[in-house]
């Protein structure tokens, strides 16, 4: 079996006399395959706990979490040496240039001195401040000081890159580079990413899974990438006349769905059903249709299922097991 990115089990984090994660389990990405990860879920849903977790910083009351098939606690310095972290706000000293500080964190990882220097100016170019490198930190743009931040982050080649906030507070421009960047990281360099967001947008535009939080548990788990080569189609559908048949007639053809009214039908097509097939089955049995709605499902009403904010669509019901390990519709 290939080996996960991150392995938890059980993992229960209490910090004073207050637990933080209960027990949360869960496998995510796969070692060597570049793929990047969502971590999602509100303010205090445990996200900050989770990732000092697994860096070390946080020790497990009970559980286990590992890292690349590192034990985040026993064997720390083995997963320090293999991750890259990106914090959310500035942790460097004002008064270095930009390739003093990477020559520096890149030492820290282990990279002797002269190579360090190397992959420091690389990295600068790499990240679009190659220009910038030898002014100081302090001088730095928003902007720029997140990708600084990023920088240091990947210059020692880390197999796994944890980014928090990447994209928070930059313009349409910076945030289309970071994005960039971190497909690259993941298609070229083949490293494992995780992001955590609160822009959704982002994480559906760069991340292959989601893992959700909320109050120190995972409430859900999802493959974007099944999702996306799933390619469903979510319909709602108004008609007029005796629909007591449509459910039976749609089943046979492959969709689910859900009546929620006399005339009024929340439909999940697959993805070879032609939408002109509805309009005929509607006719042949002597419905009138007056109101018809086509939508893909988007990460922003997952994420919202799965805090409880919005009522489940159809297909759940006929779905069963699939819908409670992977929630897709």
């Amino acid at each position: 079996m290939p080996q996960p990115v991150v392995e938890i089990e059980d993992l229960h984090v209490v910090l004073g006399r207050r637990e933080i994660l209960h027990g949360i389990s869960c496998r995510l990405g796969v070692s060597g395959a570049g793929r990047a990860i969502g971590l999602l879920g509100p303010n205090g849903a445990g996200k900050s706990t989770l990732i000092r977790t697994l860096l070390g910083f946080h020790r497990p009351s009970r559980g286990m979490a590992r890292v690349l098939g590192f034990d985040c606690h026993r064997q720390r310095r083995q997963v320090l040496e293999r991750i890259g972290y990106m914090p959310e706000t500035d942790s460097f000293v004002a008064s270095m240039t930009g390739v003093e500080f990477l020559r520096v964190m890149g030492a820290l990882s282990g990279l002797p001195g002269e190579i360090a220097l190397e992959k420091a100016h690389e990295t600068l170019f790499h990240v679009g401040l190659g220009e910038a490198r030898y002014r100081t930190l302090g001088t730095y743009s928003l902007g720029m000081r997140q990708m600084a931040r990023l920088a240091q982050a990947i210059v020692h080649g880390p197999e796994l890159v944890i980014l928090d906030e990447p994209t928070n507070g930059l313009d349409p421009s910076a945030r289309r580079r970071m994005l960039d960047l971190i497909r690259q990281m993941k298609g070229e360099h083949g490293m494992s990413v995780i992001v955590c967001s609160h822009l959704l947008a982002d994480v559906e535009q760069v991340c292959d899974e989601v893992v959700i939080l909320k109050d120190g548990a995972v409430v859900h788990h999802a493959d974007l990438e099944a999702e996306r080569r799933a390619n469903r189609r979510f319909v709602e559908l108004e008609v007029e006349g005796d629909d007591s048949r449509l459910g039976e007639a749609l089943e046979q053809r492959g969709a689910a769905c859900v009546r929620e009214s006399a005339g009024l039908w929340r439909i999940v097509l697959p993805a070879d059903f032609d939408l002109r097939e509805l309009w005929a089955l509607a006719a042949r049995q002597g419905l009138s249709v007056r109101r018809l709605t086509q939508r893909r499902d988007t990460l922003e009403e997952i994420f919202m299922k799965a805090m409880g904010l919005l009522r489940q669509t159809p297909g759940e019901a006929a779905a069963g097991e699939e819908v409670q390990v992977r929630g897709d519709l």
